[in-house]
């Protein structure tokens, strides 16, 4: 009896689970669509190598990361320059420049960052707004993503005003700015591709004229960026940046202006993601390396670096 009491109920039970979602599905409007869903990890990290990305921390974690510049691997120019190669260990003894940050996620689309780098002393604070989220069905085809950056060098003034006639000191002669747009699109799981219009303007420059065409360097600089992921395994992508400056006083300058170009392997380890890159540009910070690069990938003037980025849950 007790065996026929509960089948029964059973039975009940599931009848009326059956009925429950008959009733649902006809209240349900026919034309009414899923919200569009976003998509997610156009990139892995923060940055590509050199150039950031459209990601940002997520809210209350903190991304702490280590960037690593060596000195050039290989300089064609210089009298000997596989004996000087080797002495200086492939440019490993030579740190061009070592940057620390954190990064923190105010919202899951708002970061705001703090750093130093070696090169020229600079701290910096910066902040990442992410406003256009792509989604899966193109509603939205692309990301996009505000990022600012204000530069302050600690450098002596000496060495700020070196090679000149001093000027009256002026604090505000020691910042510079950056300004980007970064635009970017998962075109599926393994290839992304992002572009960078960047605007730089820097407070105080030394005067310098291009002899070849007679222009002058100027405090504003324009450039245009491009960077992309190529994912290979679970782990293990390439990742690539290049940027083009609009500049006459860079171009064809006979004391050597170059355009960025970066190229590493992404790799992923648990909560670290790490990368292996190769670039010309001495500086990290992104209104030094648009306005100092002189050296060259022709010339063999390539740097082996490495970022490391280590995410903190609150």
């Amino acid at each position: 009896m007790k065996k026929i009491i509960a089948l029964g109920f059973a039975l009940t039970i599931s009848i009326f689970s059956f009925a429950q979602d008959d009733l649902l599905d006809m209240v349900k409007d026919p034309n009414q669509k899923e919200p569009s869903k976003p998509v997610y990890a156009t990139f892995k990290t923060t940055k590509i190598v050199s150039a950031q990305t459209i990601e940002t921390v997520k809210k209350n974690n903190l991304d702490f990361r280590i960037t690593h510049r060596f000195g050039n691997i290989y300089n064609s120019t210089l009298s000997n320059p596989l004996n000087d190669a080797a002495h200086n260990y492939f440019g490993i003894d030579n740190a061009s420049d070592i940057r620390l940050s954190f990064d923190y996620g105010i919202t899951d689309k708002l970061t705001i960052g703090i750093g130093r780098s070696k090169y020229r002393e600079m701290y910096d604070g910066n902040v990442k707004w992410r406003f256009l989220t792509q989604t899966e069905d193109n509603k939205i085809p692309l990301s996009l993503c505000f990022y600012g950056d204000l530069g302050y060098t600690s450098m002596t003034t000496d060495n700020l005003y070196a090679g000149m006639v001093r000027p009256k000191t002026n604090e505000a002669h020691r910042f510079q700015y950056c300004s980007q747009l970064l635009i970017a699109r998962k075109f599926n799981n393994w290839f992304s591709l992002q572009l960078i219009p960047s605007f730089v303007h820097r407070n105080f420059i030394k005067r310098q004229v291009n002899a070849n065409n007679g222009k002058e360097d100027t405090n504003e600089l324009f450039s245009l960026g491009i960077g992309g992921r190529i994912k290979l395994t679970k782990r293990v992508a390439i990742v690539a940046d290049y940027f083009y400056n609009f500049s006459e006083f860079q171009t064809n300058n006979p004391m050597g202006y170059y355009n960025p170009l970066a190229v590493g392997f992404e790799i992923e380890t648990g909560g670290h993601v790490f990368h292996v890159n190769f670039t010309n540009s001495v500086a990290i910070l992104e209104s030094s390396l648009l306005t100092t690069t002189q050296d060259s990938w022709l010339k063999g003037q390539i740097k082996l670096g490495f970022n490391i980025s280590r995410w903190f849950a609150f």
